[in-house]
């Protein structure tokens, strides 16, 4: 961990500062139950909560600790200690594969529940702004500490490993972008050539006896077909942007060229043994992009 002293003058946080935190912790005291009451509705709502606070002993240790924290938060002496305990905090974090997306969220709150309750009781501008700033810098200096043990253990795996490893390690990370740019390039090139085939389907529907029934089918699946590349583009991009990769997306450019099949074949007779199997495939698929779709909401 970088030194506590360094850290503070980053942040520019000065004595001054501290005395004011100091004087703001009776406040603080009183507001504590409510503070940490409304934290657990808070962190309660990001889902997968239960599985780090799995019984009531280890919820009555986490609030009282949180509890202590927060008041901790207003002590007015910044020094090695303080600092150290945070970064014992941000470890156990790693042990128990806490994510740091976790972290940062709870501390919208915190920033959130301290803020509204100086602004409800400032008498003094001046002071205020000044409470504000130390407010501010004190919650940034402790997310910093926090998530640091994060950077650590990451930047610790890396170091590990030998010559060779960091070699392929970095290789395959160049060729995986390689590999995404040019997925990217024949995603838009499917998109170009499904604007063809509804441009075609277009020109059989008036320029030959294809059929008005068939030919207006054919180019409704036409039309889904390029909506679906379009919207696999755009799923593409926002990989590209460091989001997951969508392979519900994928499944539905499938459903959408099976269904083009169905729109086109639900015409003849003589293909009712396709149109089963192509149902069933459908609807397989269906499943699967459900289940993908089901995951993703719960992670």
């Amino acid at each position: 961990m970088q030194q506590y002293s360094t850290l503070k003058t980053h942040y520019k946080f000065t004595e001054e500062e501290a005395h004011i935190l100091h004087e703001l912790q009776p406040r603080m005291e009183k507001l504590s139950e409510e503070f940490i009451d409304g934290f657990y509705d808070y962190i309660w709502g990001f889902g997968k909560t239960a599985q780090f606070l799995k019984n009531k002993d280890i919820i009555a240790h986490h609030r009282q600790k949180i509890k202590e924290w927060f008041i901790n938060l207003f002590c007015g002496n910044y020094d090695m200690s303080y600092f150290m305990h945070l970064y014992k905090i941000g470890e156990v974090h790693v042990k128990i594969g806490l994510p740091t997306h976790y972290v940062n969220s709870a501390f919208t709150f915190v920033r959130t529940f301290i803020l509204q309750n100086i602004e409800g009781n400032f008498y003094n501008k001046e002071q205020h702004i000044k409470e504000i700033k130390a407010v501010e810098k004190i919650i940034d200096m402790n997310l910093d500490v926090l998530t640091s043990s994060y950077r650590e253990e990451e930047l610790s795996k890396f170091l590990s490993l030998s010559k060779f490893e960091k070699t392929v390690l970095l290789g395959l990370k160049k060729f995986n972008s390689y590999v995404n740019f040019f997925l990217a390039g024949a995603l838009a090139l499917v998109a170009f050539f499904a604007i063809g085939l509804f441009v075609y389907d277009i020109y059989l529907l008036f320029f030959s006896d294809v059929g008005i029934e068939k030919g207006i089918l054919t180019v409704l699946g036409s039309l889904l077909v390029l909506w679906a590349a379009i919207e696999l583009i755009h799923e593409e991009i926002t990989h590209l942007q460091g989001k997951g990769f969508a392979i519900g997306a994928f499944i539905m450019l499938a459903m959408a060229a099976l269904i083009r099949k169905i729109l086109i074949y639900s015409l003849s007779s003589e293909k009712s043994k396709e149109l089963l199997i192509i149902g069933a495939v459908i609807i397989s698929l269906a499943i699967a992009y459900w289940l993908v779709g089901s995951k993703n909401k719960n992670s």
